[in-house]
């Protein structure tokens, strides 16, 4: 057989190498850790670790740079990074995008933790501005779901339920009932960190910073881009229109 044969019948075999996403799209990237639940509970605090969430910001801040993204946020062990919209970059192919940002993500967190870990990485397309905006509630949603579930059931589970016993107890009970069950064990839940209730943003911004010009031998304030991070995020509509705002 030759070689240029089997070249091109094997690349035939790359089923998915011509997927593109489509232009004139809004894309987000979102990762996950895999297998974070029993990776987390064997190595830090519950419900909320400050030291992983550094993790987490830190793996965020990175995959902003690496596709110079709009913004980027993160909850739990979760990340939504929001693309340009007419980014181009690996020709849009979307098993290129793929791949380096969970490789980005994963290198960045196993380094600074100083153990393997991995991330997968899948794709959202959106065509308008208020669907992006819809995404990005919907995932403060789930943070907000997601942190109150988390501080009750490990409330009781301190208390010496099994994990079977804390799961029975809440289930069917709405976000109030939830609330009231911290309420009576001292904790209230709106008094939470807001990076715990709502998650956090990774956005551009600029700061300032002085430096010395030669010519005139004198120190000058010049700006910088640089990321910020944004840990008490607004809700609701106010989110809505912050968002809004920012890109």
């Amino acid at each position: 057989m030759k070689n240029q044969d089997l070249d091109s019948r094997m690349r035939g075999g790359e089923y998915f190498h011509s997927l593109r996403v489509p232009e004139e799209n809004w894309t987000i990237l979102r990762l996950d850790g895999r297998g974070f639940s029993k990776f987390t509970a064997e190595r830090f605090e519950k419900p909320f670790d400050p030291r992983f969430h550094e993790l987490m910001l830190l793996t965020t801040e990175a995959l902003v740079e690496e596709f110079n993204a709009v913004f980027a946020y993160t909850e739990s062990d979760e990340i939504s990074v929001l693309l340009p919209f007419g980014w181009d970059f690996f020709d849009r192919e979307v098993e290129k995008v793929l791949s380096i940002s969970a490789s980005v993500a994963s290198s960045v967190f196993s380094i600074a933790l100083g153990e393997a870990v991995q991330f997968d990485s899948r794709i959202w397309i959106g065509g308008l501005r208020d669907s992006v905006i819809d995404y990005f509630c919907w995932r403060q949603s789930d943070a907000t779901r997601c942190a109150l579930n988390g501080w009750t059931y490990w409330h009781l589970r301190e208390e010496g339920m099994s994990a079977r016993e804390a799961t029975e107890h809440l289930m069917g009970r709405n976000s109030s009932e939830k609330q009231e069950i911290l309420f009576q064990r001292g904790v209230n839940f709106n008094d939470l960190p807001g990076w715990q209730k709502r998650g956090s943003l990774v956005v551009w911004g600029v700061v300032e910073k002085v430096g010395f010009n030669p010519v005139t031998s004198e120190e000058v304030v010049v700006e910088r881009r640089a990321l910020k991070r944004l840990e008490e995020l607004p809700y609701g509509d106010e989110y809505r229109d912050f968002l809004r705002g920012n890109f």
